[in-house]
């Protein structure tokens, strides 16, 4: 079967309006969640994305109904659940290890293949397997999945040596039709975190969200299905941001709440941009250029990891030498080879820079950046190694002198909606081709 590739020409500066709709991080655990409730649950303002499918083929294979008319997915379990992922769906995201604790309160037992996702560090699963086994549960890991039993799961006392998102999410989802009371301590406090909690709580969850990254959950006996409208995409809503200020123009992006954007707004104002926003959209522009900046990412509230991908390609076009220190997964920048490839002036180092030593001060990871700017990009042929890396790649593909072929696109669609209608009504000069 032939791939396709998009073809991309610089066609200068980039204008008009984005709709962002509900994020690829937020839509999946929620179809997850809607496995436990009795009746249907709907979930408006979906992204159309690929994750979207792949996680709905799952639920499918399990026994949970899923219908997708377009913004709109409304799910409901089925008669009879079966307690297998299958293998087929091995290594395609990570969501098959959030099926665990649902499927051991609905079967009593569970096996899931091993997960996948974007090739960016290390995402262990160590955290989850300990959260599972700390509310009763026998789990394996082996070679090909993980299979779990439990005839009944129960409250438990559960810290996590880091406030992962993905164990927070697992650790909501099993504790809330356990018996009894779980804690989690630093416990993961992202936007998304919380809206999967809010969605749980329609569906009547009992959730307390306590100071100093605790959540208390108090296990219920069952939970109905629920209704909910998901919040706009953050990754998406400041990378159309950045294609704007990379190449001179301005993108309006509506539906993404001001707040989950606070720390990036500030990011892009230090480097010289001007934002215009409202209650319905935001805009930024740079008339007077960008300039050079350090900046280090972190869990929430801090500097997204998922927003520093668009950054260092801007880093490219302001003037001066900028730093990057990633300190949430140490593989973060595996796609600078791609972008030195355009004549992006990148230098990643295994030290930390732009910041406090942080937990990958004394491995081999390579985590920070020294990006020098105004570099002058060039069109070529690359191979885009994950969903956030795709689009970085067309942000320099925007700015570089000749035509780029990009390979492996079906990343970027795998999260970001409608992204090649989206960057057709901006002007880019876009094509498809097998």
């Amino acid at each position: 079967m032939s791939e396709e590739v998009w073809l991309i020409e610089p066609s200068g500066p980039l204008r008009g309006d984005v709709e962002v709709r509900g994020s690829k991080n937020a839509v999946s655990k929620h179809m997850v969640a809607a496995m436990l409730g009795i009746g249907p649950s709907t979930l408006h303002n979906a992204p159309e994305v690929g994750e979207v499918g792949i996680t709905a083929a799952m639920l499918s294979a399990l026994g949970i109904e899923v219908d997708i008319d377009q913004r709109e997915i409304t799910l409901e379990r089925g008669p009879e659940i079966r307690p297998r992922v299958p293998e087929a769906f091995t290594g395609l995201n990570r969501i098959p290890i959030l099926m665990l604790g649902p499927l051991l309160h609905l079967a009593g037992e569970a096996y899931v293949p091993l997960v996948g996702g974007d090739p960016i560090g290390r995402r262990p699963v160590n955290f989850h397997v300990e959260a599972l086994r700390a509310l009763g549960a026998e789990v394996e890991v082996r070679d090909t999945g993980i299979f779990a039993k439990a005839s009944r799961l129960r409250g438990a006392r559960i810290e996590l040596p880091y406030p992962s998102v993905g164990a927070t999410e697992t650790i909501l989802l099993s504790a809330v039709l356990a018996e009894g009371k779980t804690v989690i301590k630093g416990a993961a406090t992202e936007p998304e975190v919380v809206e999967l909690a809010l969605f749980l709580q329609r569906m009547g969850a009992r959730i307390e969200l306590s100071p100093d990254r605790r959540i208390v959950i108090e296990g219920v006996e069952r939970l109905r299905g629920a209704s909910t409208w998901l919040a706009g995409d953050r990754i998406e809503a400041f990378s159309y941001l950045v294609a704007g200020l990379i190449t001179g123009g301005e993108v309006r992006v509506h539906g993404c709440p001001q707040d989950r954007l606070v720390t990036a707004i500030t990011t892009l104002a230090r480097m010289g941009a001007q934002f215009d926003i409202t209650d319905d959209w935001l805009t930024a522009s740079a008339p007077g250029g960008l300039r050079a900046a350090a900046v280090q990412t972190d869990t929430h509230p801090g500097f997204m990891t998922d927003w520093q991908t668009p950054l260092m390609v801007l880093f490219t076009q302001a003037e001066g030498m900028s730093v990057l220190h990633e300190t949430v997964f140490e593989n973060r920048l595996v796609y600078v080879p791609a972008l030195q490839k355009m004549g992006c002036e990148i230098e990643i180092f295994d030290v930390c820079l732009g910041g406090p030593a942080c937990r990958y001060h004394d491995t081999n990871a390579k985590h920070s950046a020294v990006v020098r700017g105004v570099s002058k990009l060039r069109g070529a042929d690359v191979t885009l190694p994950d969903i956030r890396a795709g689009f970085s790649a067309v942000l320099a593909a925007a700015v570089a002198e000749g035509t780029s072929t990009l390979r492996g696109v079906n990343h970027i669609e795998r999260g970001y909606h409608r992204v090649f209608d989206q960057f057709t009504s901006l002007g880019l000069k876009i094509s498809r081709e097998a």
